[in-house]
């Protein structure tokens, strides 16, 4: 069953506050999506945010959590997350000083460790990539270190337009964390100016080849398909309505 997700944080300007987040969702709703990520929301008592999901009939396909928060309040996330029936969480990325690879092993280990404390729990971490973690080290990625070295309960959060921009194919990585990968992030990039950055863009309005991606998702177990725009000349909620008609009508997805 393909379930589609909105990521909040594309909605981050409209979620300022608990009355804003429910004013987002009942739009999201309306979109077609079955559940939402959080990330980049106001902060909100988890009660109201479950009753918001339940009057808007919404899931929690996942969330994005800090590293620091996960570390320190390990209780108290497994048991918000047991509220909303959400299974999975992930770190939107790390700030590290400097990308090396002493600290990149560091980085590993460390969050390992974190992940011992949700053992036992239904509740997976995750690691969400951006571009950066394709740039080699010593004639290695570390999105690749990661992938070997992550202790196999971390899932992998594979976001398809920052592989592209990290020069590497987002179905392969897809395929290589089959089974680690339940939450994937769908969004497109749009590379039609020349001489211009590649930009953000509704899915199936850009460049990636998203029958080639989805097969892969298909393949490696992916249960939500999270659409997010970081940020672009169309409005957030358009964007998240146009890229929910693509992938219906485009697409086949729902």
């Amino acid at each position: 069953m393909t379930l589609i997700a909105a990521q909040m944080y594309t909605l981050r300007e409209y979620c300022k506050s608990a009355l804003d987040i429910a004013k987002s969702c009942a739009k999201v709703k309306k979109m077609g999506y079955d559940g939402i990520q959080a990330s980049g929301m106001a902060k909100i008592d988890p009660k109201e945010m479950k009753k918001i999901l339940d009057g808007e009939g919404l899931l929690m396909a996942a969330t994005h959590v800090g590293f620091d928060e996960l570390a320190k309040e390990p209780e108290r996330i497994i048991a918000e997350h047991a509220l909303w029936n959400c299974n999975y969480t992930a770190i939107g990325g790390y700030a590290f000083a400097e990308w090396t690879r002493a600290a990149i092993d560091k980085f590993i280990g460390d969050y390992n460790a974190v992940a011992a404390k949700f053992a036992g729990s239904e509740l997976k971490i995750g690691y969400h990539n951006h571009h950066h973690e394709f740039a080699q080290i010593d004639g290695l990625r570390p999105i690749d270190l990661f992938i070997n070295n992550f202790d196999p309960e971390i899932w992998l959060e594979i976001d398809t337009h920052w592989v592209v921009r990290g020069g590497a194919d987002p179905a392969a990585y897809i395929e290589k964390v089959a089974g680690r990968i339940p939450c994937v992030h769908f969004k497109d990039m749009s590379l039609k100016y020349e001489g211009r950055e590649p930009q953000f863009c509704e899915i199936g309005d850009g460049n990636l080849n998203w029958p080639r991606i989805i097969q892969a998702c298909r393949y490696a177990g992916v249960k939500w398909y999270i659409v997010e725009r970081d940020s672009g000349e169309v409005n957030a909620f358009d964007s998240l309505e146009r890229s929910a008609y693509n992938m219906r009508e485009k697409l086949g997805l729902f």
